[in-house]
């Protein structure tokens, strides 16, 4: 079983690029997507039949935005985590598997000025406190941009950006407040060393020189580790500013 997860900056605009050829070469069972920045009607359904699509979109029109195409048949489907001031931005999309919840998240970001790093931190509790919900039923795959890099592993400049978005301190423990919780993260179960990266600056040809951030991730229910089979980051998958990371579960 092949899961994916993907910002895609915009679902209209990668699909103009490669992400159809990517999904045919790929061929995962459930594809996550972030920053889809459209809704249901505005996308033309031009990829497989075989993948069922469920959406959750931001009120904001163009703005933030989940998306999970799936194989597999879903039990159930929850838009948000049922807390108010989190739930208009369109950021989680949980789909129920016969096995486990996977949930799409796309991590609000704390913004240059650090000017929503207050939110941030409230965030980073409530979900963890669904997440932890949803755990007491079955096991939880989850997924998506989180928007922090944990250690100074993840990301090329760590020095330099110990107080910027997506690397502060709060954030970062808002990050080791999940593995605390008993979630794994599926590629450093595989990968010890630094230099792999899922986000990359448009600016200073950051990109072609790998100089970037590890800020997209699968976490899974410790439960679900015997299952896990490898983990996976496509950098050379281009059409966004991020690429796609995976997984691979044993049936």
């Amino acid at each position: 079983m092949k899961l994916v997860s993907w910002n895609v900056n915009g679902f209209r605009a990668v699909l103009r690029k490669n992400f159809l050829s990517y999904l045919h070469e790929e061929d995962p069972d459930v594809i996550c997507l972030q920053e889809s920045k459209a809704a249901a009607e505005d996308v033309p359904v031009v990829w497989p039949p075989s993948y069922a699509a469920f959406w959750n979109c931001a009120e904001k029109k163009g703005y933030s935005g989940t998306v999970v195409l799936t194989k597999l048949p879903a039990l159930g489907i929850r838009r948000g985590i049922a807390v108010a001031k989190h739930d208009a931005e369109g950021r989680v999309l949980t789909v129920e598997f016969e096995g486990f919840y996977l949930v799409n998240a796309y991590v609000p970001n704390s913004q240059r000025e650090l000017t929503r790093l207050p939110y941030r931190l409230e965030w980073d509790l409530d979900f963890l406190g669904y997440l932890k919900r949803l755990q007491r039923s079955k096991p939880v795959v989850f997924c998506g941009d989180l928007n922090v890099a944990h250690t100074e592993l993840d990301l090329a400049n760590p020095k330099a950006n110990v107080r910027n978005h997506g690397f502060t301190v709060e954030e970062r423990d808002g990050f080791g407040a999940l593995l605390k919780a008993g979630f794994v993260d599926t590629f450093r179960e595989f990968e010890k060393g630094g230099g792999f990266y899922t986000w990359w600056s448009p600016m200073a040809n950051a990109r072609a020189r790998n100089i970037g951030w590890r800020i997209d991730y699968f976490l899974v229910s410790k439960a679900l580790r015997p299952r896990l089979k490898k983990a996976f980051i496509r950098a050379d998958v281009l059409g966004s500013d991020h690429c796609p990371v995976g997984i691979e579960l044993a049936e």
